[in-house]
C-alpha cells in the first residue's frame, strides 16, 4: 500500500513593523490557512531574520506585551559597554541576542480548516529593531 504524499501551500509575507515591540500577524496568517484549503494539518511560520523573532502571546489585554517587552528591554539592555557588533547602531547586538533568547519559528494545529488557537492567543512578529525594515516571513502550511 502506497501512502499518499502529504500536500503543502507556502507563502511569504513581507510585513514592514513601523516600530520596535511586539505586531499582531494573526490575521495574515489565518488568510493563509483559509487560502491552503488544509482540514487538518499544521501551519509552520518562520522569519528569515537574525533581529526579530516571532511569538504567540495574549491578544486580549496590551498590558501583558507591554509588559513582556519592557521585561526584555530590561534583561537585554541597549548601550552596554561590553557588545562589539555595534555596527548598525545602539540596537544592533540586543537585537540579536533577544531573537537568540526567543523564537525564528512556531508550529501551530490546523483544526478544521483554523488555526488551534487558544482563546487568547495571538501569533505576534517581534521587531526588535528600532529603525525596521520588511520582515520576510514563510508560512507553510501542510496537511495531514
Amino acid at each position: 500500500m502506497t501512502l499518499p504524499m502529504p500536500t503543502f501551500f507556502r507563502e511569504s509575507l513581507h510585513i514592514a513593523a513601523e516600530s520596535r515591540g511586539l505586531h499582531e500577524i494573526t490575521d495574515e496568517i489565518t488568510k493563509l490557512v483559509r487560502a491552503s484549503s488544509v482540514g487538518d494539518g499544521m501551519c509552520h511560520v518562520f522569519i528569515r531574520h537574525t533581529s526579530a523573532s516571532l511569538t504567540i502571546q495574549e491578544n486580549a489585554d496590551p498590558t501583558a506585551r507591554a509588559d513582556l517587552e519592557e521585561f526584555v528591554d530590561r534583561l537585554v539592555p541597549r548601550n552596554a559597554k561590553h557588545y562589539r557588533h555595534t555596527a548598525e547602531g545602539p540596537d544592533d547586538m540586543p537585537s540579536h541576542i533577544k531573537a537568540a533568547l526567543t523564537s525564528t519559528s512556531l508550529t501551530v494545529p490546523v483544526l478544521d480548516g483554523h488555526l488551534g488557537l487558544g482563546t487568547w492567543q495571538g501569533i505576534y512578529l517581534w521587531e526588535h529593531r528600532d529603525h525596521t525594515p520588511k520582515r520576510t516571513i514563510v508560512v507553510t502550511i501542510t496537511a495531514g
